[in-house]
């Protein structure tokens, strides 16, 4: 049985608890808010007692100082560890949104009190823990739950789980401009250029997955010549990404509404590249987050 190590770390109130409880199903041995300094002590120990699946919540709650995360990430690394990292992040207007809705005050409310005098406001304390955990994100995979579902972020969870060392998966993901670029992404696509469906009003209420749109789509030169030009991008450059120590790269595609143009040229890029894998297609702004495509 292979070797896993799973870090969940990131923003408060941006989903690793049930990150964590995802891995617990999956058969992690999970340990939550885990002392930095212990880090190296525990998954060493655990390893060496034939745990083979363990997970570790790290955020900025636990004791000892966060800054040295990406070096002790890098040494456990240097020694062979199979460790991942998942950064979850969410908008500050989503993170407000889901703080007064369980009323629960901000786990660095009472360090930012003792180091300022004076009670700090939630939006303060939020900017502070982006602030204090920036060195760790620029680093790592990032999830961006802004617009996530809970049911969404364990299948995330679950794919980069099962990614084995060596190995990179590869996404292409739809979105919606109109509601921001997901921060997840590393590389982004804009394919607001394209003929719309949406003027159409047969094709308005479908998505870029159905017969109708894709045969529509198909027709116009400039699509298929804009999926060429991704695709010879991609083939060119994802050798260079799979020689760095990453485990994933998501390729964002993005229209309007995420849900004709960008969907369709996310699902033919897949097809394209259904050699590769492991390969998942998602689409951000359908109820229909994940297609058939693995």
């Amino acid at each position: 049985m292979k070797k896993s190590v799973v870090l969940i770390t990131g923003i408060s109130g941006s989903g690793k608890s049930v990150a964590l409880r995802q891995l617990e199903d999956l058969a992690y041995n999970c340990v939550d808010n885990l002392p930095v300094s212990l880090l190296h002590e525990y998954i060493a120990d655990a390893l060496n007692n034939n745990l083979h699946r363990i997970a570790v919540a790290i955020d900025a709650r636990s004791h000892g100082d966060i800054s040295n995360m990406p070096e002790i990430i890098s040494g456990l690394r240097a020694r062979g560890t199979p460790i991942q990292v998942i950064f979850l992040e969410a908008a500050t207007e989503t993170l407000l949104q889901r703080y007064s809705e369980s009323r629960r005050a901000h786990p660095l409310t009472q360090k930012l009190k003792q180091q300022t005098g004076t009670p700090p406001s939630l939006e303060e304390c939020i900017d502070y823990e982006k602030e204090l955990l920036s060195p760790l994100r620029q680093t790592e995979h990032v999830i961006d739950t802004s617009s996530l579902a809970p049911s969404q972020l364990r299948a995330w969870v679950r794919e980069l789980s099962e990614v084995g060392p060596g190995e990179i998966l590869l996404t292409f993901e739809s979105f919606a401009f109109k509601k921001g670029m997901p921060s997840s992404a590393d590389l982004v696509f804009d394919v607001r250029c394209l003929p719309n469906p949406h003027y159409d009003p047969e094709l308005r209420p479908q998505t870029g997955r159905d017969p109708a749109v894709a045969d529509w789509l198909s027709k116009f030169d400039s699509v298929n010549e804009l999926i060429n030009d991704i695709a010879v991008y991609i083939e060119k450059w994802l050798p260079f990404y799979m020689q760095d120590t990453r485990s994933y790269l998501t390729v964002a595609i993005g229209c309007t509404g995420g849900k004709h143009r960008s969907v369709y040229v996310a699902e033919e890029l897949a097809k394209r590249f259904s050699y590769h894998q492991p390969l998942r297609v998602r689409h951000r702004a359908q109820a229909q987050f994940y297609s058939d495509i693995v």
